[in-house]
């Protein structure tokens, strides 16, 4: 079958590409091209830049996640991985430019999620970055030290237009998670749902008072049972979650899991994987 079919996602709402890769037959070139055209005219791209489950071969996985979402007028870095190296040159080979970053967000306090900041930072710092008020001190100062502008975060509210941060929720690790408001819905972009998927999932439809999209990132099952596992899938239904991207500490078995029932609003990702959101 054809890259392009095997990537194929759902025509008419969201699509995975990983780029036109190295030895692609000219008509699946040719058809990439179409639709990377088509995709140039959506409001919202998001590309997973660090994640523990493999996508794109040229790329590191490792334990952690972060992704770059990028929008009409603003590049955002959502949490920045375990570590630096592997975050900075999986940007580097998937070709984001660093300094159009306008800000980041950083989901939890976990070395998983924030591990790579110090490496951003000093090699781009002219940054608004958004963090949860119960993060440490020496973390906050250090952001203040490398020129980075700080946020802090405590309530729900809105970033800018279109954009709103869940506040700091609390399930024995703070974690505030990432709500764009689109024409499809909400996306809704979390780290490690420490605080639960589906707690997240109806705090985004409080805020947003619309339909979620699609959630995507860490849903904190790796250790769940099957029968929690369906529980969350059938709350999901309930509350009207039309599809899913779960990855990093989701878990295999959670992830296929939530294939057999979302089947094709079900989307296979991990690192080097883009999301594009129809405008």
């Amino acid at each position: 079958m054809s890259l392009w079919l095997k990537l194929w996602f759902h025509s008419a709402t969201a699509v995975i590409l990983p780029g036109i890769l190295p030895g692609c037959a000219t008509a699946e070139t040719e058809i990439g091209q179409k639709v990377a055209d088509e995709m140039a005219k959506s409001w919202a791209q998001i590309t997973i830049t660090y994640d523990n489950n493999p996508y794109d071969d040229r790329l590191s996985s490792a334990w952690g996640f972060s992704c770059v979402i990028k929008l009409t007028e603003r590049v955002i870095l959502f949490d920045s991985g375990g570590g630096g190296a592997i975050l900075l040159s999986n940007m580097e080979k998937l070709g984001i430019d660093l300094k159009k970053i306008d800000l980041v967000i950083l989901s939890h306090i976990h070395g998983d999620h924030v591990g790579g900041l110090a490496s951003f930072l000093g090699c781009h710092s002219d940054v608004t970055v958004y963090m949860p008020t119960s993060f440490t001190r020496r973390l906050k100062d250090e952001v203040r030290l490398s020129g980075a502008r700080l946020d802090e975060v405590g309530e729900a509210r809105e970033l800018f237009d279109g954009a709103f941060t869940t506040g700091e929720l609390d399930g024995g690790i703070k974690e505030q998670s990432l709500v764009l408001k689109t024409s499809q819905g909400s996306v809704v972009i979390t780290g490690c749902a420490h605080p639960g998927v589906v707690n997240i999932v109806r705090k985004a439809k409080e805020i947003c008072q619309d339909k979620v999209y699609l959630i995507l990132g860490g849903f904190h099952l790796g250790g769940a049972s099957v029968s929690t596992m369906e529980v969350i899938i059938q709350d999901f239904i309930e509350l009207g979650v039309q599809r899913v991207a779960p990855c990093h500490c989701s878990g295999e078995r959670a992830r296929r899991l939530f294939q057999e029932h979302f089947g094709p609003d079900y989307v296979e990702c991990g690192v080097g994987s883009k999301i594009w959101i129809p405008g």
